[in-house]
């Protein structure tokens, strides 16, 4: 599965880690991740991320 970059702090959301501090499985695809989701450290939307 593909990894995202955030465009304004950079960190990466990798799929096969998810982001289980906020709820998300491992294994759950950025496709798959709420519309409501957030970068955990800067809180950008996923409009803001990009394929890393």
């Amino acid at each position: 599965m593909q990894s995202w970059r955030c465009t304004i702090c950079q960190y990466v959301y990798d799929p096969a880690a998810g982001d289980p501090d906020n709820g998300i499985a491992p294994n759950t695809s950025f496709e798959s991740l709420p519309d409501d989701w957030a970068c955990p450290i800067c809180g950008a939307g996923k409009e803001l991320f990009e394929p890393a």
